[in-house]
């Protein structure tokens, strides 16, 4: 197979809107879990210390949180299907793209300073994605009535 027909399957794929997540950010991620025969939906709520492959169909966050005084890590792939939502609760100011040394802190030293942000416009990526479609048909609609006026020119 050849590297086109393989990034066409791994586009389709993905989500067709997900959440822009940074590192140093503080989410909140909603994932299926099969228990027998019925799923339930389970909230993990943690830091972002790391984002892998952003533009890819295997982008990857890994959140870290820290429950009864031990340190706890999930990695979500961000279009498996398996996780229904995820939310950004914080916006922190950071420097780097793996925050890994927050493992060794505890305390005040493993605070981020928290930075303002739009908490509606970062959550909710669907208006985004329908501007950017509603752009895009306005300029077919554009181009259209300028064919017909080079037709109209042409026949007079």
């Amino acid at each position: 197979m050849s590297f086109i027909s393989l990034k066409k399957i791994g586009d389709a794929q993905k989500k067709p809107a997900v959440v822009d997540v940074r590192s140093g950010d503080t989410v909140r991620v909603t994932q299926k879990i099969k228990e027998g025969e019925k799923f339930r939906s389970q909230v993990f709520e943690g830091v972002v210390i790391r984002t892998d492959r952003k533009g890819s169909h295997t982008s990857r966050i890994t959140v870290r949180k820290v429950t009864s005084g031990v340190g706890v890590e999930k990695s979500f792939l961000i279009h498996n299907p398996l996780v229904e939502k995820i939310e950004v609760v914080r916006r922190a100011k950071v420097r780097r793209k793996n925050l890994t040394y927050l493992r060794e802190r505890s305390g005040k030293s493993a605070r981020l300073t928290n930075k303002p942000f739009d908490r509606n416009a970062v959550n909710n990526p669907e208006p985004a994605v329908k501007e950017v479609e509603k752009v895009a048909s306005e300029k077919t609609a554009e181009e259209a009535p300028a064919a017909e006026v080079t037709e109209e020119k042409t026949e007079a």
